[in-house]
């Protein structure tokens, strides 16, 4: 009795055949990360927005005159929250945009946003207004 070493050529073809149509029906589920990736970093952004928002708020509530500048940044609307961020500036080709009242304790809801990007669903966040 002859034993097999190998594949026959039926076989080869056969199994290239079924990883086609398995690389086929994968790979367009694969191909969106951008917009995934773009939805997550804008996503990341307002919740450190709104963390700096709210450490901001604290450091103005308990600043006295002589620390008040180092613990209290004014923030009087949705883009002036930036100043609280590392840096003090928002991210390259971020913006934040919003109405509400500048009275120190009230909240102000924020949309922000990346040029030349329209994520799938508004990213919002909330920003309290403080040092005014």
């Amino acid at each position: 009795m002859k034993q097999q070493r190998g594949f026959t050529l039926i076989e080869l073809v056969m199994v290239i055949v079924i990883l086609g149509i398995l690389a086929a029906v994968a790979i367009p589920k694969f191909v969106d990360f951008k917009s995934d990736a773009q939805d997550a970093a804008m996503k990341g952004v307002a919740g450190a927005a709104a963390s700096a928002s709210a450490i901001n708020y604290g450091g103005c509530a308990i600043a006295t005159a002589a620390s008040a500048p180092a613990k209290c940044k004014v923030v009087s609307s949705c883009d002036s929250i930036k100043q609280a961020l590392s840096g003090g500036e928002w991210p390259a080709g971020y913006s934040a945009a919003g109405t509400g009242s500048a009275v120190n304790g009230t909240v102000m809801t924020c949309t922000l946003s990346l040029a030349g990007y329209t994520p799938a669903t508004a990213v919002t966040f909330d920003v309290v207004a403080a040092g005014n």
